[in-house]
């Protein structure tokens, strides 16, 4: 899958609506789904379907803190902080750009996956309904 460092930021858009920032009532929709994709009532949706939402919508946070180590530890002044160069803008790469084209289309085919899933999920209710 990704192996990039740095954790998920989020989905761009959920059924092919941009989101921005889920809410919290956005997260418990797609907890809902996620209940009902796992047969379960969706309002018997539980806290691991809850953390699944969040992570799926807002993205990974990272659990992991940094070791604290001696070096890491010490208390730094401010003076010791200025940097001395600005620094300069790196060009993207090839490859940079490929892999945010490739995050994109394996976002859009897990959303359509879910989407595929709760669907199927509620035609099911409804044949054991009829």
């Amino acid at each position: 899958m990704n192996d990039h460092s740095q954790p998920g930021a989020g989905k761009i858009s959920s059924h092919g609506n941009g989101i921005g920032v889920p809410s919290p009532d956005m997260i418990e929709k797609r907890a809902r789904e996620i209940a009902m994709i796992d047969e379960r009532k969706a309002d018997d949706f539980t806290d691991g379907d809850w953390e699944q939402a969040h992570r799926e919508l807002i993205g990974v946070s990272s659990e992991n803190a940094p070791e604290e180590t001696e070096q890491n530890a010490e208390i730094v002044e401010e003076w010791d902080m200025v940097a001395g160069d600005s620094g300069h803008r790196v060009p993207r790469t090839e490859e940079e750009e490929e892999s945010v084209g490739e995050e994109l289309v394996e976002e859009g085919v897990n959303e359509a996956t879910h989407d595929q899933m709760v669907e199927a999920r509620r035609e099911e209710l409804e044949e054991e309904g009829s």
